[in-house]
């Protein structure tokens, strides 16, 4: 290790440290946030350090342990940054990295005091994509905010919901394709606050060329949300009612968003996202009961003759199956907490892009594994067989 790694390492490990900035990219076209700052914070958990990234039109972040941030902020400057501007207890400190990854480090009398702690106050103003005081008309007509830009008190849990989405949205814009039109599928749109949320992503945030299908079972539903599509003006966003397993409006897509799907219709669009090719999948299943007959295991007798736990092992050995089968068929997933649980318990998100590397025969003989010890026959691997290692 360097010692300028070493010298880094030890600012967290004695935690000296009261913020840090890491800017100047070594490739603008890698990317990499346009700045990363890091700041120590307080958390039920202790203490840990936050990295808050600076996109282009938008700032996300992620709290670490003191050890995984040293090891996170040495990446961080070997990989992305040429420079980073450091504040401790004892000096500033700015590390400049060379083109050849040598480090050079300049010292100053410390600005913040070692007398000074630093601010470890986590409940600043978080930063949403969509911000109170910014009104946006497609929340106004939906009754969330006000003229003004205000959020109504009863709808702050939906703001924060639709926010939530926004951020697990973007990260994955970097896996869709680039230079043409996108098409996108929302299976069981409902009143559609995330699809118009969305649409003003990518369209109005982002410019990208796009198309986006609601598609609902609810015919009012469907009336309600292409009224008002017409009047916010969003001609390429159309919703159709039908079922779907039956739907064939398109026959690719690149991102497919499913949530709530009740039971096997959240398979049914899974298994249309995978014969699509969609790059893209963002999933919240819903009423799983399609393994709860199913299961069967000596071993799990204790969890399974109770109703809750079976219940409740049923809903998650769905979703694990469905996460594996899609890394089987060449996706990288990831199972996120959609929103806080106490509004909520089906706040689970799997959330998958298509990846160019992945051990397929590894990922199959795991599922076929964890399948075959609690008996299951999942819906979602009968319809797509024909893709599967076992065909």
């Amino acid at each position: 290790m360097d010692n300028w790694q070493q010298q880094v390492h030890q600012w967290f490990e004695i935690q000296s440290l009261h913020q840090a900035t890491l800017s100047q990219l070594r490739r603008k076209d890698a990317g990499f946030p346009l700045r990363t700052i890091i700041r120590p914070v307080s958390l039920k958990a202790g203490l840990h350090y936050q990295f808050e990234y600076h996109e282009q039109n938008r700032v996300t972040h992620d709290n670490l342990l003191p050890d995984q941030a040293a090891a996170r902020t040495v990446e961080l400057l070997t990989q992305c940054y040429r420079q980073g501007l450091f504040k401790t207890s004892e000096a500033d400190v700015q590390i400049l990295i060379s083109k050849k990854g040598k480090a050079s480090l300049l010292g100053k009398p410390a600005t913040t005091g070692a007398a000074k702690q630093p601010l470890l106050t986590h409940n600043r103003k978080k930063r949403y994509v969509l911000e109170e005081g910014v009104p946006v008309q497609f929340l106004i007509e939906l009754g969330i905010m006000t003229k003004e830009g205000k959020i109504h008190a009863k709808k702050q849990d939906k703001f924060r919901q639709i926010n939530r989405f926004l951020e697990i949205a973007s990260d994955m814009l970097p896996h869709l394709p680039k230079d043409r039109e996108l098409t996108i599928v929302d299976f069981g749109c409902g009143k559609s606050y995330l699809t118009f949320a969305l649409y003003h992503l990518l369209v109005h945030v982002h410019n990208l060329d796009i198309r986006i299908v609601g598609l609902d079972l609810k015919t009012d539903v469907i009336a309600f949300c292409r009224g008002l599509a017409e009047r916010l003006g969003y001609d390429r966003l159309e919703f159709i009612q039908g079922d779907i397993a039956e739907y064939e409006g398109v026959v690719a897509a690149d991102m497919v968003v499913t949530l709530h799907a009740c039971d096997t219709a959240t398979d049914a669009a899974l298994i249309k996202a995978v014969r699509w090719g969609a790059s893209v999948i963002l999933s919240v299943p819903c009423c799983q009961h399609e393994l709860f007959a199913q299961i069967q295991s000596d071993t799990l007798a204790p969890l399974l003759t109770h109703g809750l736990f079976r219940e409740r092992f049923a809903a998650l050995a769905t979703d694990a199956l469905r996460a594996q089968l899609l890394e089987t068929l060449g996706y990288k997933t990831q199972v996120l907490e959609f929103i806080d649980p106490e509004h909520t318990p089906k706040n689970i998100m799997i959330r998958a892009f298509k990846a160019p590397k992945t051990d397929t025969a590894q990922k199959w003989s795991e599922y076929v594994i964890f399948r075959d010890s609690i008996q299951a026959v999942p819906h979602m691997e009968k319809h797509l067989s024909d893709l599967l290692p076992e065909a």
